[in-house]
């Protein structure tokens, strides 16, 4: 399954997709489309639908109602597998298991499939230049990486299998604001210089816009307005919109 191959206009499709846990309806008649190569910011409080959208169009999640289409095909069972080794997926503080250093981390996919311990090396250290990570950081456990290296560490095995999609679900959320900039500015060159498919978790909306050029703004599992930043502030599609926009705080709104 090829997630952005040129005949698809689509690479993902989300039609009229509900999802509920319980009582609690987190997904709501979500009908969306994501582009082949573009890139796409979901944001939005806590509790939005957000991380839930993420994990539908990579089959972690299953619809209760409504379609997920991967290359307008829909998504079946048997098809999950194929997609997440096409696609890939990166959450925050990088998931990366303990007892493996970043190479074994990275490996760990590569191997199952047959590659030799030399593609590996070479396909870590092509993505480790990529990623500015040292080479000689590989061979550390992820508890002797710091938070910004294993963040590095997990976009490193979220590409490892060259995908043709990357989902990012807050993937700086856990890091200082030093280095959470540092890396918005190198993810915005990965995602510009790979042309890949990109949709980007963030409740935070200068770094949605710092990324992507467009956003869908979700509120209690609805999509509330999508479009770009200044459609947001200057065409809001309700109230809460302008909210939104307006909670978040800079400089200038320090005391002084």
């Amino acid at each position: 399954m090829s997630i952005s191959s040129p005949g698809s206009p689509e690479a993902f499709t989300l039609d009229r997709v509900c999802k509920r846990y319980g009582n609690v309806t987190v997904v709501d008649e979500v009908s969306l489309g994501f582009p082949a190569g573009s890139t796409t910011a979901l944001i939005g409080s806590s509790g939005s639908g957000k991380s839930t959208l993420l994990r539908l169009l990579l089959g972690l999640e299953w619809p209760d109602r409504g379609e997920v289409k991967a290359d307008g095909c829909a998504l079946r069972r048997d098809q999950v597998l194929a997609l997440r080794r096409r696609v890939g997926y990166v959450i925050q503080d990088g998931g990366l298991f303990p007892h493996l250093t970043a190479l074994g981390n990275l490996a760990l996919l590569p191997h199952h499939l047959g590659w030799s311990r030399e593609r590996i090396r070479q396909r870590a250290e092509e993505l480790a230049a990529l990623t500015h990570l040292s080479p000689g950081l590989l061979q550390r456990y992820p508890a002797e990486l710091s938070g910004g290296q294993r963040q590095r560490v997990a976009l490193m095995r979220g590409l490892m299998l060259n995908p043709d999609a990357l989902l990012l679900d807050e993937p700086l959320g856990a890091l200082d604001p030093i280095v959470r900039h540092e890396l918005q500015d190198e993810l915005k060159y990965i995602f510009e210089q790979l042309g890949k498919t990109v949709i980007v978790v963030t409740h935070d909306l200068a770094e949605a816009a710092w990324l992507a050029q467009r956003m869908v703004l979700l509120r209690n599992g609805k999509v509330v307005q999508d479009g770009r930043l200044e459609d947001l502030r200057r065409h809001p599609a309700e109230p809460f919109v302008t909210q939104f926009v307006q909670a978040q705080r800079t400089l200038q709104d320090a005391p002084r």
